[in-house]
């Protein structure tokens, strides 16, 4: 037996939405609650277990074969499932294993089938990307309120109502069909984008860069390029995003966890193979005629990995003066103001902010603060405060506080 219950909450985030997708794969979306309080009970289970047994040796595989032992007891035990779940896993006897397993390759056709199947258009787009972050990327009602910027009451009605569709409507999750992929790879794209947002920029929780989000948001991508049906130009376009960004984690934050700003940082830290990887996506994403929202932001994203030196910043802008038109959004409006300074200078770029008027949004005041630091110590200093009384994630309030303590002393 191993000796770290710490990994306990590390496996949750991991492997909880891979087993719910293989059990829901099975009962169908009708019945996703039973699901989730199957692998629920499981984690409880380990949770009661390890701390006074150790923790196993091989724990993914322990807690994989809790929950299929827990599926064959709920399937034998509860009588609704003779007439409510598919004859293929209950014989007359009552007494036969459930016909699956938690192989590598169950649990990919699972997920990739449940996360088509979630994004249903029986709810709204929003709905459907709510209801994914919820099932398939573990998110909680606060996160995804942070997500779309919305209030967790409205989220949670939204959720219950979303549910609610999926019961009603009469499918199981099956094969992919080109239809069904068409249909809603709009949705699939945006939920792996939100997901792999929140790990590179966190909003919820004590840390400002959380990997194991980027990581499942690239290994669900990935998946994506692997299946003929859900490959696409876009797909490639939003991975080759996630490699570029990703490729910087180890230079993005200094000792103490602060945000390091990208001129600031050692390029020596980045990661090239992760860099090359964009590149053979952001190629293959360029080869046809599709122009997405995602080739855009990956395009933002290479120039910034291209070296010391190298004029960037004028390309960067012309990229996202054509992403605000394609998708308007306050993150887009205060980036191309960002880099709109870089080009034409802070005065300007204060001219160009203030038009944004966005004074309830802490990434409003924050680029206030950067723009007016060489101009006026005191101005800058009173925007990082606002940006600072705005801001609900710790972590960045931390690195928010560092920039102001340096601006206050210099106003002394």
């Amino acid at each position: 037996m191993a000796e770290n219950p710490e990994i306990l909450p590390g496996l949750f985030r991991k492997e909880y939405t891979k087993m719910t997708a293989v059990l829901c794969r099975h009962f169908g979306l009708k019945h996703i609650e039973i699901a989730e309080d199957i692998v629920s009970e499981t984690f409880l289970k380990a949770s009661e277990t390890w701390p006074l047994q150790g923790v196993p040796d091989n724990p993914t595989a322990w807690l994989y074969t809790v929950a299929k032992n827990k599926t064959k007891d709920y399937l034998k035990h509860t009588r609704i499932f003779e007439t409510q779940v598919s004859p293929a896993l209950l014989r007359s006897t009552g007494e036969s294993e459930p016909a699956f397993d938690f192989t590598a390759e169950t649990i990919a056709d699972s997920q990739l089938a449940m996360i088509f199947a979630v994004c249903n258009p029986a709810n709204s787009p929003e709905s459907q990307i709510s209801l994914a972050l919820q099932i398939l990327c573990g998110f909680s009602i606060s996160e995804i309120a942070d997500a779309f910027l919305s209030k967790p009451e409205a989220i949670k009605k939204r959720l219950l109502r979303a549910r609610a569709n999926l019961r009603n409507d009469q499918f199981r999750i099956g094969p992919l069909l080109p239809a069904d992929v068409q249909a809603r790879i709009d949705a699939v794209l945006r939920t792996l984008y939100l997901l792999f947002n929140e790990g590179y920029f966190s909003k919820s929780g004590n840390i400002l860069i959380r990997r194991d989000l980027c990581a499942e948001a690239m290994r669900l991508a990935h998946m994506l390029t692997e299946n003929p049906l859900t490959n696409s130009r876009q797909v490639e376009a939003l991975l080759a995003l996630m490699c570029y960004q990703s490729s910087r984690f180890e230079a993005r934050l200094n000792d103490h966890g602060h945000t390091v700003l990208f001129e600031a940082q050692d390029q020596r830290m980045w990661d090239r193979e992760l860099i090359d990887r964009g590149h053979y996506y952001l190629v293959n994403a360029c080869s046809g005629n599709a122009v997405s929202k995602y080739h855009i932001e990956a395009g933002i994203a290479y120039w910034h990995t291209t070296p010391p030196g190298t004029p960037k910043w004028e390309h960067i802008l012309h990229l996202y003066n054509q992403l605000i038109i394609i998708e308007y959004s306050a993150t887009t409006a205060l980036n191309r103001t960002f880099a709109y300074a870089k080009v034409h200078g802070h005065e300007a770029g204060l001219t160009e902010a203030q038009k944004l008027g966005l004074e309830n949004n802490t990434y409003y005041h924050s680029l206030l603060g950067y723009l007016y630091a060489p101009i006026s110590a005191k101005q800058a200093a009173e925007h990082y405060r606002r940006a600072i009384d705005l801001s609900k994630s710790p972590a960045e309030i931390r690195t928010l506080e560092c920039e102001y303590a340096k601006l206050t002393a210099a106003t002394r």
